[in-house]
């Protein structure tokens, strides 16, 4: 593409729009991977990829720092694919297609990828430079970080002797990471019985125009859950009128909030004028509700011709979904009383859809407290057996706890404060990072996480900064280079 020809640091962003024009979605990791393992073949580097297509690439110390043991640089291969309904765009087979604006990179109406692409880019771009000194390094590009970390469940710690480690998956320059929350996947599925539809009027209701976000970097800004809106608006229709509903969707991802929804339902012809007096009145109480968060929110109604006398859910079916719906918990459950500002616990409602098997609700759930996770999951267990419905629960993962002894930390601090003239702040994070995981297989390795400034992740406006990859670089380069002065 040479959309980011010019920009510096040079190799980072060419490495960057490589990766870019390779299909990499969660659980479609396979052109990536192979891309990763023949780099580093290439390069005649140590390279291993495994069955869940994970990929390490070592590569030896430069001169000096040999005694130093070696530092695994940490990323995450795959990516969101979260598009608008109404942007025409093929993940599986298209490259992403990028653009320039100002000091930011973003992709033409769909995600960016730069979580995680930008790690994978600056990992490589050490790689493949023969002037950057540093210990040894083991390269790790895991695969399905975004929908379970089945990449690194999977990962066999012995394949790795690193006592270090930087993962680069935090999205605001300037912090340094040390803890985050764990979490788990739950899907609850309602079974329907359908029966013919004998309400003469169908209808279709969509919502539009929310901003969404990350599950767990900006749950806290309480952005509106097009799932939960719709569950309103249907309770409020439901409470005064009967009607059938024949199927709704909404979202993607459980770790996206979402931004999109459509319920299509039957309703008699004599009830038209009260659904719209009901409708116009629940939205107003919505649109007012979320005036600061979701601004351009749209609710919209439209008569859906040619389904008189099709399959509906039948009454008791409808109810029971509309109440599920209405009564499943969303957004933040609790803030941490250790740190201020940081939630401690939440669920995200990401994605609903009608399906063979029935209407299914997926969430993603996440606590740096695990006795909060497991009470939060075990309620939604609790909420399927009340309705009838059947639960799972998916890919669980742990917390990253906080090293008070952390030889890392203290580098990271006064590295930034000596090249950059600022001071780093220490934060923990109320997302998941694999960290938790890889701290189980690498027991005795210190860890932090750090990265460029990013905006709007898991949503269409993601964007990365230009300016603070630069900068992260340069502190990046600047973290290898002072290793020897203090591990």
């Amino acid at each position: 593409m040479n959309v980011l020809s010019g920009l510096k640091p040079e190799k980072v962003f060419n490495f960057f729009e490589e990766i870019s024009a390779i299909p990499r979605g969660s659980k479609h990791e396979e052109q990536i991977s192979a891309y990763l393992a023949n780099f580093g073949r290439s390069r005649g580097l140590e390279t291993i990829q495994d069955e869940a297509l994970n990929v390490i690439i070592k590569k030896d110390a430069t001169p000096g720092y040999e005694d130093i043991p070696a530092i695994i640089i940490q990323g995450h291969m795959d990516m969101v694919w979260e598009k608008n309904l109404d942007t025409e765009f093929d993940f599986e087979n298209e490259g992403l297609k990028l653009l320039i604006d100002g000091d930011f990179i973003k992709a033409k109406g769909t995600t960016l990828g730069a979580d995680n692409g930008i790690a994978i880019a600056l990992a490589l771009a050490v790689l493949d430079s023969n002037d950057i000194p540093h210990p040894k390094l083991e390269v790790l590009a895991t695969s399905d970080e975004e929908t379970g970390m089945s990449g690194a469940i999977a990962l066999d710690g012995d394949l790795l002797q690193g006592k270090y480690l930087f993962n680069i998956d935090t999205e605001e320059e300037g912090e340094i990471y040390v803890s985050c929350s764990g979490g788990n996947r739950t899907a609850l599925t309602i079974p329907v019985i359908y029966t013919d539809a004998t309400l003469d009027s169908f209808f279709n209701i969509s919502v539009r125009g929310l901003f969404g976000g990350h599950s767990g970097m900006e749950i806290q800004l309480q952005r509106g859950n097009s799932n939960k809106i719709m569950a309103r608006i249907l309770k409020a229709i439901s409470d005064k009128l009967t009607i059938n509903l024949k199927e709704i969707n909404g979202g993607s991802k459980t770790n996206a909030i979402p931004r999109e929804g459509d319920l299509l339902f039957s309703v008699a012809k004599k009830d038209i004028e009260t659904l719209n007096k009901i409708l116009t009145n629940v939205t107003a109480e919505i649109v007012e509700e979320l005036r600061v968060s979701d601004t351009g929110i749209k609710i919209t109604m439209t008569e859906v011709k040619g389904l008189e006398g099709s399959k509906v859910m039948d009454l008791d079916t409808t109810n029971r979904v509309i109440n599920t719906l209405f009564l499943y918990p969303n957004g933040v459950q609790r803030m941490s009383l250790d740190i201020e500002g940081l939630v401690e616990t939440s669920l995200n409602l990401g994605v609903l859809t009608t399906e063979d098997a029935g209407v299914v609700l997926q969430s993603a759930i996440r606590s740096s407290v695990d006795a909060a996770k497991v009470l939060l999951t075990k309620q939604v267990e609790t909420l399927a057996v009340v309705t009838g419905a059947k639960f799972e629960q998916g890919a669980t993962y742990p917390a990253w706890k906080f090293n008070p002894n952390s030889k890392l930390q203290d580098m990271a601090l006064e590295v930034h404060e000596k090249s950059t003239g600022k001071k780093a702040g220490i934060k923990a994070i109320h997302a998941g990072l694999e960290c938790g995981l890889l701290g189980e297989k690498l027991p005795d390795c210190d860890m932090i996480s750090f990265g460029p400034n990013m905006f709007d992740v898991h949503t269409p406006e993601e964007k990365l900064s230009i300016s603070s990859v630069e900068n992260v670089w340069k502190y990046f380069l600047e973290l290898l280079k002072s290793s020897k002065d203090y591990l």
